[in-house]
């Protein structure tokens, strides 16, 4: 039975202009049963949810985190009230919409449609380090080990790929401006540089994304002109396209 060892995360703020976003990262961190319990954790988590009602991003974790983390919660007797009464319609549950929770595996493979990426593979074909820290094979002799520093390194490792390819993945549906998503990569780029001494993980993370030899690992090339061709005002008409 899994339980509840680390729990990894990184918090941005929305930033919305018109139609638009850009992300600018709060905090990263990992909230580790070293010194706290496996309760409180949890608690903390559904907390933040009610609390902010956020945009959850995963992934696998509808297949996997997600389940875990409501499993682990049955048995603890709490409550996750926001994440059930948000939007009961197509809240955090709702399979086939981005806006509470976005299961980036799910969806890079349209649900199924196509054979599903590991984290490891999507993120090191963007030019990210990937899993370059650990594996979560490794998980359970680290524990067994008492090396929960290691583990939370490895988590922090997971959320740092997940973001960026969200980032790319809000760019590719327009959710981020091209302007938008260079903005907010390079306030990420930032944030891991200002935390690089005290959190040496994150900048070996900075320095091997940076060292991509990928033909686009940070930025996008922004539009000269006007974005994109409009959408047409109709489908095209069968005479269009039948002889």
């Amino acid at each position: 039975q899994h339980q509840i060892i680390t729990l990894g995360f990184l918090l941005a703020r929305i930033e919305r202009d018109g139609q638009s976003e850009r992300y600018v990262v709060r905090k990263l961190g990992s909230a580790s049963i070293a010194d706290r319990g496996e309760r409180e954790i949890l608690a903390g988590f559904w907390q933040m949810v009610d609390r902010n009602r956020p945009r959850v991003v995963t992934w696998n974790g509808r297949g996997f985190d997600a389940a875990v983390l409501k499993q682990r919660s049955l048995i603890h007797g709490l409550t996750a009230y926001n994440w059930h009464r948000t939007d009961p319609r197509f809240g955090y549950d709702y399979r086939f919409q981005t806006e509470w929770h976005c299961d980036l595996m799910d969806v890079l493979c349209d649900y199924g449609a196509s054979p599903r990426l590991g984290l490891d593979e999507a993120a090191q074909a963007l030019g990210l380090p990937g899993k370059w820290n650990g594996h979560g094979a490794e998980v359970a002799d680290l524990v067994a080990a008492g090396d929960y520093a290691a583990v939370d390194r490895y988590c922090e490792g997971d959320v740092l790929n997940t973001y960026v390819l969200y980032l790319r993945w809000a760019h590719l549906s327009t959710r981020l401006s091209p302007r938008g998503h260079n903005a907010s990569v390079q306030d990420l780029l930032d944030y891991l540089e200002r935390g690089r001494e005290p959190y040496s993980h994150w900048g070996e993370f900075l320095d091997r994304w940076q060292a991509s030899a990928q033909p686009c690992p940070l930025f996008v090339n922004e539009p000269l002109g006007q974005p994109g061709p409009q959408l047409p005002e109709s489908h095209l008409r069968s005479e269009d396209v039948l002889p």
